[in-house]
């Protein structure tokens, strides 16, 4: 990954603590330490009968992939991160979760660390919305948003699909909403990010340029 000019090489070297990201899925880079609240981890996770649970709908979990909740705190200690990614996970929260969340990132943070994520852009998703024409602009609104349900499942293994699979969006941000959260917290220096554009060389170990198209950025620092 590149590192754009509009945002110089950031030096990290005198802030302590480790790599950590979030909700990491199947994307486990060994020089981080990755966790995942899935419900399918942690029966993956189980002795004996953790291999028998099948693989989801992308594979199964890495075996470095370690159990832990944003809302709640992750197994570490306060101030013991350098820096902190999440890619597509905080428009899985309620906006009570969001804040409880952001409140741990800042507490998981050293001072001097940098929280940078990746989610759903809502203001890009409404003017697209806004500025068509096509009779399905709406349909297609909810499908994208993800706040719409199509379908409800009834009989017990569609429930239990849709209960590990945890993809429904539960409260969407745009940048302002979503940076006053951040202040509002104590992080600093809050600004819009784009693909590549952190400064810091260990975030491209995680960065995928489709996660990042038309979608909203964040760095921030504690």
């Amino acid at each position: 990954m590149l590192i754009t000019d509009n945002h110089p090489k950031i030096d990290i070297s005198t802030v302590p603590g480790q790599l950590v990201q979030f909700g990491c899925g199947l994307c486990a880079p060994s020089q981080w330490q990755n966790f995942d609240a899935s419900p399918t981890l942690r029966l993956q996770k189980l002795p004996v009968i953790g291999s028998l649970v099948p693989a989801g709908e992308f594979g199964r979990f890495p075996a470095n992939v370690e159990y832990g909740n944003i809302v709640t705190g992750l197994p570490l200690a306060d101030e013991s991160v350098k820096l902190l990614y999440c890619s597509h996970v905080l428009e899985h929260l309620t906006l009570e979760e969001l804040r409880k969340a952001l409140q741990n990132c800042y507490r998981h943070l050293a001072p001097g660390g940098i929280f940078r994520f990746v989610l759903p852009d809502l203001e890009f998703m409404s003017q697209q919305y806004l500025n068509s024409a096509d009779p399905d602009a709406a349909l297609e609104f909810m499908r994208v948003t993800y706040l719409g349900i199509e379908n409800r499942h009834r009989d017990f293994k569609g429930f239990l699909k849709e209960w590990l699979g945890g993809s429904q969006h539960l409260w969407m941000w745009d940048y302002k909403s979503l940076a006053r959260e951040l202040s509002a917290v104590g992080f600093e220096d809050v600004r819009r990010a784009q693909f590549g554009d952190s400064g810091i060389a260990e975030f491209a170990d995680l960065e995928n340029p489709q996660r990042w198209q038309n979608e909203l950025g964040i760095q921030c620092r504690k």
